[in-house]
């Protein structure tokens, strides 16, 4: 089979006419939720820096950065408990409606970070507020992705499953592309002391509107988009089951969620953190970085899907993920030993081509792997449980590596190791392109 030229793949991803009205207004409408989280996720990780100097101002400079990103962890923790309530609450009442619920109460706790007082104005209850406000989020986004992404891969056809689920993961680039162009543009204009002010506070508060535009897209769908499961199980029953029946189902989707999850929050989140703290580059310099792994991930994600489509979930997964194994860590060395900027961007970028490649094609095989009535219980379980673990103290344990061993290549070995845990998992997966779910 000859394979198809990058231009012709993303020739495929602008005719999305093809699917009609519908089903571009059900991709906007579900992933906007998606883009809302990972829009959050992206001003916080860019600004933890100045977070821990506002928030943790007692402690040194390293620990500040390392209270901050560990802050931005604790939010996962709540993510395997909202995985699971939503995920139940999907598969017995509908995708959409357990879905708008996660919207809300994601913008709440968005907004209370935005609002929140710093440490030198009510004092040891900032942070603990802060922590309050990311559990908050985590809880509501631990059902977010699950849900939508199994709402996205039921509503799609058998032929192009890849590629509509393949938008899932390029809002979460667009979410990037657009924390970082706010991060960026903030940094440049504004004086120190005015983005210490007041300056952060305006991503945040920002980013609340997203909530009821998304609440009016998805309002639009209506009940013939939504897709609850077939009669079965109650939502103790659609748990039970989970848990007796599919767990080997979500353990193996659970360590295929790690590698992705683990490069995700390196490539895309940390390099900007990496170059101002270990290459001491100056903070408009470093958000380009997010920048542009955020534009790479919009358009080569649903490239992966469309490959996915083309060739199969698990040769495109096998091939991307191999390649982002075994090239990170001399990306990384290259990186130290050309310490230019134009070397760091060219690396980011090649990395985050990779991932968003991984990312597109796994996306819908994480859906395929789980049956309809306990798929968006099991998928957000699986999902929330790995990003929980791997992703969202990721920057947390590269930052204490680095100090602990004094290796600047510490974040590489880090994804190398979750890397060879998802390959080892999808030995255990059955591919199921272009069949039925």
């Amino acid at each position: 089979m000859k394979s198809p030229s990058l231009s012709s793949s993303l020739n495929n991803i602008s005719q999305s006419a093809t699917y009609g009205p519908s089903t571009r207004g059900l991709i906007v409408a579900t992933t906007i939720g998606n883009a809302f989280e990972f829009f959050d996720l992206t001003v916080y990780s860019f600004f933890a820096v100045l977070l821990g100097k506002l928030f943790f101002p007692l402690a040194s400079s390293q620990q500040q950065l390392l209270l901050s990103v560990g802050t931005f962890g604790i939010g996962f923790i709540a993510r395997p408990l909202g995985g699971v309530l939503f995920g139940v609450l999907a598969d017995r009442f509908g995708r959409i409606a357990a879905m708008n619920l996660t919207l809300v109460t994601m913008a709440v706790g968005t907004g209370l970070i935005g609002v929140m007082p710093t440490y030198a104005q009510i004092g040891i209850a900032a942070p603990l507020a802060i922590v309050a406000a990311r559990l908050l989020q985590g809880f509501s986004a631990g059902g977010e992705v699950g849900v939508a992404t199994t709402l996205l891969a039921e509503r799609a056809s058998s032929s192009r499953r890849g590629y509509i689920t393949s938008w899932q993961f390029a809002s979460q680039g667009a979410a990037a592309l657009a924390g970082s162009l706010v991060g960026f543009l903030l940094s440049h204009y504004l004086d120190k002391a005015s983005l210490e002010a007041w300056g952060w506070r305006i991503p945040f508060l920002a980013g609340v509107l997203i909530a009821p535009l998304g609440l009016y897209l998805r309002s639009r769908l209506g009940g013939e988009a939504d897709a609850p499961a077939d009669a079965g199980p109650d939502s103790v029953g659609v748990l039970k089951t989970v848990l007796q029946r599919d767990w080997r189902l979500v353990l193996v989707a659970l360590f295929l969620v790690v590698g992705g999850t683990s490069a995700h929050f390196i490539v895309i989140y940390y390099m900007s953190t990496y170059a101002i703290k270990v290459l001491h580059l100056p903070m408009d310099t470093a958000l380009w970085c997010g920048i542009l792994a955020g534009a790479v991930m919009l358009v080569m994600s649903p490239v992966g899907g469309i490959w996915s489509d083309t060739f199969g979930r698990k040769r495109v997964t096998f091939i991307s993920r191999v390649l982002l194994t075994v090239l990170i860590l001399p990306g990384f060395y290259l990186i130290q030993h050309s310490p230019s900027v134009s070397t760091l961007y060219l690396v980011v970028c090649a990395l985050a081509a990779l991932h968003s490649i991984n990312a597109g094609a796994t996306g819908s095989m994480l859906p395929e792997m789980f049956p309809r009535s306990t798929r968006a219980t099991g998928l957000s379980l699986a999902y929330a449980a790995g990003v929980s673990i791997f992703g969202g103290f990721a920057q947390f344990i590269v930052t204490w590596l680095i100090q602990t061993t004094g290796n600047p290549a510490a974040p590489a070995w880090y994804v190398i190791v979750c890397g060879v845990l998802s390959l080892i998992a999808l030995l255990f997966v059955v591919d199921r392109t272009r069949q039925d779910i």
